[in-house]
């Protein structure tokens, strides 16, 4: 691994250790909270659930670039996408939607740390920001999490 590979895997490995901490320490009540007004109202599960599925998603559109596709692809319906994925992981537990969370996380470190430097200079289109390179895709995928879990601490600020 070269340099700039470390560093992105210290800042994931910084990120899914302050996810675990936060979202295991949550009450069912706390779980529940509304997070987004919406419409549709997302409870911070939902939130949570959010954080597994575009983990996942923004982990395969980098592994498409790394292999030498474009990324996402144009036009992304976030809507329509979010909804078909709260739908999917509605019925999964608390407990188990985020040991999946951790271990999607967990996933994109294994696989930034195969990564080469160079290979961070690769150019891809991620579905909100265009066309970047994989260092700031991957850097994207932290700066997700981060917001979501930063527009939680006041709902959150007796959990953390």
């Amino acid at each position: 691994m070269g340099r700039r590979v470390d560093a992105l895997g210290a800042r994931l490995r910084k990120g899914v250790a302050r996810l675990e901490r936060i979202f295991s320490s949550l009450t069912d009540d706390q779980w529940a909270r509304v997070a987004y007004p919406g419409p549709p109202a997302w409870t911070v599960r939902d939130v949570a659930a959010h954080l597994l599925s575009a983990e996942d998603g923004l982990r395969g559109v980098g592994q498409g670039v790394e292999a030498g596709a474009p990324g996402a692809p144009q036009g992304v319906d976030y809507d329509g996408l979010n909804a078909d994925e709260q739908c999917r992981l509605a019925g999964i537990p608390t407990a188990q939607l985020l040991g999946g969370l951790v271990a999607s996380r967990r996933a994109t470190i294994a696989w930034v740390e195969t990564l080469a430097d160079a290979q961070l200079d690769l150019q891809g289109r991620h579905p909100a920001l265009g066309e970047i390179t994989l260092e700031t895709h991957i850097n994207a995928i932290y700066g997700h999490s981060l917001m979501h879990l930063r527009d939680l601490r006041p709902l959150l600020a007796d959990a953390s």
